[in-house]
């Protein structure tokens, strides 16, 4: 469909803006230390800050106490019916597909032990029709506004596509060797906190960052030391040894080019622990993904996926 072809729907879509995609939000819990300690462990964040008669809840934890878990929100709280409205109306118009695209938030107070969290949002805004690889829809923006005790703690914007998939043609055959040209893997973002990262991969080196503060390891990278807050760095290069942590298999959706038949799976993804104590994300090479186990002994490798892209992986090592 052309890109400036009428879009009665996108009329009717953005009515939506300005009306509430949330009221009366209430935290089912007050915040708390043992969701704050099961947090801290999942994320591998031992910062002293979260720790203790003083401490407070990590930043990144705003949304999860503001969320209804598998029972959801008593009635007449949490998503609104002019949310509801707005997705049936996309659904309607063969939008059913969704996927969640990125998230911003901002900070404005700790959160404490004890703080009770209320919250309301926003549909901030819709897109016009936009075409992706994977299909046709409209990126919907949520803004919620978060409060602790009645203060306004913090905002956290999320942002979903509600598209249509993208038809392959039936006759097209699935091998991007029929199509001479392999699919590509999806590029990472590069930005100022992470450009050393990748710098080093192009080398064939992969850096972890260390504080010169207290000489905490830390990865992802990020500005600042999660352990003591100092801002000054430098790097460490890992050895390449390490073992997997944890796995998930990703059976759907297929995507070829993380297989390497080009079917697209199933293929396993892990959180590998390096032998200086951080974890990364990565694939494992060398095994089926039915025999990606926790604990299975891997050796860094760097793997051209295609002429632009260059990433680090781990190879199970034999016998392990």
């Amino acid at each position: 469909m052309p890109a400036d072809a009428p879009d009665p729907l996108y009329e009717r879509l953005t009515a939506y803006a300005g009306r509430p995609a949330a009221t009366a939000g209430t935290g089912k819990d007050p915040v708390n230390l043992p969701m704050i300690r099961h947090w801290c462990e999942a994320m591998g964040d031992t910062s002293p800050a979260y720790q203790g008669p003083d401490a407070v809840a990590p930043p990144t934890m705003l949304q999860a106490w503001t969320m209804g878990g598998l029972a959801g929100h008593p009635h007449g709280t949490g998503r609104s019916a002019a949310y509801d409205e707005l997705l049936g109306l996309l659904d309607g118009a063969g939008y059913t597909s969704v996927v969640a695209t990125d998230c911003e938030q901002e900070y404005l107070r700790p959160l404490r032990p004890g703080d009770l969290i209320t919250f309301d949002a926003v549909i901030e805004a819709v897109s016009r029709r936009k075409t992706t690889k994977l299909g046709t829809g409209y990126f919907v923006t949520t803004r919620m506004d978060v409060r602790a005790d009645g203060e306004p703690a913090g905002t956290h914007r999320f942002r979903i596509l509600k598209y249509r998939p993208a038809q392959r043609n039936p006759e097209q055959p699935r091998t991007a060797k029929a199509k001479h040209e392999a699919p590509l893997r999806p590029r990472p973002v590069i930005n100022r906190d992470n450009a050393g990262f990748w710098a080093g991969v192009a080398e064939h080196r992969l850096l972890i960052q260390r504080c010169t503060g207290c000489a905490t390891l830390r990865f992802p990278w990020l500005p600042g030391c999660n352990a003591c807050a100092g801002q000054e760095w430098d790097t460490v290069e890992a050895s390449g040894e390490g073992t997997v942590f944890s796995h998930v298999v990703m059976h759907h959706p297929s995507f070829p080019a993380f297989d390497p038949s080009g079917e697209g799976g199933p293929y396993a993804v892990a959180l590998i622990e390096l032998a200086e104590g951080v974890r990364i994300v990565g694939n494992v090479v060398g095994a089926p993904y039915d025999k990606v186990r926790i604990g299975l002994p891997v050796r860094l490798e760097f793997l051209r996926t295609d002429p632009d892209l260059e990433l680090p992986v781990f190879r199970a090592s034999e016998g392990g």
